[in-house]
């Protein structure tokens, strides 16, 4: 691609904005047209200057990273994006993907991966860093687990689980469900042990991860 590609640059922190800039001084091929410390100021922005790829952080006041990818892929769909961040749990870069950014890498990569990621995205790929690729393949495989899990519950274990995060002591299920209460006791252990869970409250996340309960209605029980 021999066109010059427009860059934006969004950071809360003007020491990451000039450093980056200074690391693309010497490529001709991008041109940093705009910068901005604040996802809300660089969305107004987009209106009177041509953009074609923003690198943003995630962590930013006013708007955050993920809302700012979200309202230029709905706004401004051809403007391609590159996170970079600090940011390398699972549950982010879950939401990253979600957001369709077209690129995710740390801010304690090297100069060449920045330009490997912006080569790639400025061709029409895509460029996601080992590190966040690993994470990425650690959750998929976390998940299977855990839908596999759920698969070896029984109906009936379904069923204490589902009392269980209506907070229902085993005596309470016990009777809601016309069994004794060792035979509840025997449900709980079973379900830990099949969903790999340690302790109640994580039984519950377990089931709201997963569809199986909707936390609004135990908060209303309240």
């Amino acid at each position: 691609m021999n066109e010059l590609t427009k860059l934006m640059i969004v950071d809360d922190h003007q020491m990451i904005i000039d450093g980056v800039k200074a690391l693309l001084e010497d490529q001709t091929q991008f041109q940093v047209v705009a910068e901005s410390l604040s996802g809300l100021t660089a969305f107004d922005m987009l209106d009177q200057i041509e953009v074609d790829l923003i690198i943003t952080d995630l962590s930013m006041p006013e708007m955050s990273g993920i809302d700012l990818i979200k309202k230029v892929k709905e706004h401004f769909p051809h403007i391609r994006i590159l996170v970079l961040s600090m940011h390398n749990d699972r549950e982010t870069i879950s939401e990253i993907l979600m957001s369709e950014a077209e690129g995710y890498i740390l801010k304690n990569t090297g100069k060449q991966e920045l330009l490997n990621a912006l080569d790639r995205i400025n061709n029409n790929s895509t460029y996601y860093s080992t590190e966040v690729l690993s994470l990425m393949l650690d959750k998929v495989k976390q998940d299977k687990k855990k839908e596999e899990a759920i698969q070896q519950l029984t109906e009936r274990e379904l069923e204490v689980l589902l009392l269980i995060t209506e907070e229902l002591s085993s005596e309470e299920i016990a009777e809601k469900l016309f069994i004794s209460k060792r035979t509840v006791d025997s449900h709980r252990k079973s379900i830990l042990s099949k969903t790999k869970v340690k302790t109640l409250v994580g039984l519950m996340k377990f089931a709201f991860q997963y569809g199986l309960v909707d936390p609004s209605k135990n908060k209303n029980k309240r």
